[in-house]
């Protein structure tokens, strides 16, 4: 709160002058309190007073208040209050966050049952269900630290490697958190977002201390420990909010709410982003104070002033309460704020929001086809983003191509052309080499035995020819059929034989 006063302004203070006039008309429309020299002649002042009807009343509020009061919130909201900036669209709407997660012998203690590692991916697989929509990456840290996965929306990419993760992976054991923080930063520092970085963790070695105390990025932790049993060494870190392990959703709810208070305080300071006009605020009181004027005497007394301020110049339609006081677009930026894209997306008149509401909301080749009729570098890049998500990656190739030709050295939409092309590459050359079956001898019409060893009935399997089809890359890699321990165990020793040489 200390934090958002001190950042509030206006962003159009000429409007502030309207003021003004406001006051001015106020002071001169205002109905006075009748004075003694009012009373009637040949009677005291006294008696003059007792005998007046209503002599006793005294009106405190006039229709003219309530209009004045209605025109100076509507002045102080065009002016536009901020005190926050608004996140860029193309980037994230919430803060990214790295999460660290201890794997060593330590966290397979049974004290919280059924172990401390089996708890904290329970807290982590409800921590990133909780940040549904944000980017969030996951690193494994003991002796050695190892990305899990980059930083990512899909929480179906997250969750298979989570549960893969148990101390047999990692390729030493031990304590390497301040690597772990190294790791993390390098993550985020490429993601050209401001973010945060969450330990789950029962211990830390006070040799990794020093790391800690000159991070340069918002930290958390989350202690794996029962009966609300501290870490010493974490509390003494002044930059770091430590949160304990609670058997409710306490503990992701405050995390939530702190993580986004880092991303907003990190937002403020970045000149980049546009201040949120937050103006729309002051609208609703202004809207209910002008109901009073409904009050008897009052509706006959400023019908004309109204008509005469208000009348449209055209017909006006309204289909429901909300078009009296919010356009579309207002109306479809509360339903992004609230995360309902498609009802977002139905709303904005605006191209290119709603375009991005359709991406938000799942709609790729929708928000493909809106972005492609827009000739903005931003509109090119977004298209890619829908291509590449729904999986056509030639066209989102084009797309990148496009947006570097309308903004040259984009460093966003070169990494994303790169990666698009290499994921291009990565699906064509394997599905060349596990589609057919030619390499392995097996033609399209041939007939198969599956008793080779003596074993299993005889069976003949005939290819169908008529409406065959390649597989997709999607029903390629369900296809795999892999154990996420021994895939995790031999990555993490091969990335750290590298790191050795």
């Amino acid at each position: 709160m200390i934090g958002a006063l001190a950042e509030f302004h206006f962003i159009r203070t000429y409007w502030l002058l309207l003021l003004i006039p406001i006051f001015f008309i106020w002071w001169l429309v205002r109905p006075r309190t009748k004075s003694d020299a009012q009373l009637p002649a040949g009677i005291a002042p006294h008696l003059a007073r007792v005998l007046q009807t209503g002599a006793g009343e005294t009106q405190k509020a006039y229709p003219v208040d309530f209009a004045m009061i209605a025109a100076i919130l509507i002045t102080l909201a065009v002016s536009g209050p901020s005190w926050s900036r608004a996140p860029n669209p193309l980037i994230a709407d919430t803060a990214p966050l790295v999460i660290a997660l201890k794997v060593t012998d330590s966290m397979e203690n049974s004290d919280l049952a059924p172990s401390r590692l089996d708890r904290a991916k329970f807290k982590v697989a409800d921590l990133i269900k909780a940040r549904a929509g944000a980017q969030t990456a996951l690193i494994a840290y003991a002796g050695t630290s190892h990305r899990v996965a980059p930083l990512t929306e899909d929480a179906n990419i997250l969750r298979p490697l989570l549960e893969g993760l148990s101390p047999a992976v990692m390729p030493k054991q031990g304590d390497a958190a301040a690597d772990a923080l190294s790791l993390s930063e390098s993550i985020l520092f490429d993601s050209k977002t401001p973010g945060a970085v969450l330990f789950v963790l029962d211990d830390l070695d006070p040799s990794q201390l020093t790391g800690f105390e000159t991070a340069t990025v918002p930290l958390f932790f989350l202690t794996t420990l029962p009966d609300d049993q501290r870490i010493a060494q974490v509390d003494t870190l002044s930059n770091a909010t430590v949160v304990p392990f609670s058997n409710d959703d306490r503990d992701i709810t405050l995390l939530q709410r702190r993580i986004q208070s880092a991303y907003s305080a990190a937002l403020d300071d970045d000149n980049r982003l546009d201040w949120e006009d937050r103006g729309w605020i002051l609208v609703w009181p202004a809207a209910l104070l002008s109901l009073l004027w409904f009050r008897r005497g009052w509706v006959i007394r400023w019908a004309f002033v109204i008509m005469f301020f208000t009348s449209p110049s055209g017909p006006v339609f309204a289909d429901g309460w909300r078009d009296w006081f919010l356009t579309a677009d207002q109306q479809g930026q509360i339903a992004m704020n609230q995360k309902r894209f498609a009802e977002a997306a139905a709303l904005f008149q605006d191209p290119y929001r709603r375009g991005y509401a359709h991406l938000k909301a799942g709609q790729y080749p929708e928000a493909s086809a809106i972005f492609a009729e827009l000739n903005t570098p931003e509109a090119a890049f977004s298209e890619g983003i829908a291509r590449i998500r729904n999986r056509e990656y030639r066209p989102a190739i084009s797309a990148f191509e496009t947006a570097l030709e309308r903004r040259p050295d984009w460093p966003e939409a070169q990494h994303n052309l790169e990666i698009s092309k290499a994921i291009l590459e990565f699906v064509e050359t394997t599905r060349e080499q596990s589609d057919t079956g030619e390499e392995a001898g097996i033609g399209a019409d041939d007939t198969v035995f599956d008793n080779e060893a003596g074993r299993g009935k005889e069976t003949t399997i005939n290819a169908s020819v008529d409406g065959g089809q390649a597989m997709t890359a999607d029903q390629w890699i369900s296809t795999i059929d892999t154990d996420m321990q021994d895939f995790l165990r031999n990555r993490f020793l091969l990335e750290n034989q590298v790191q050795q040489q």
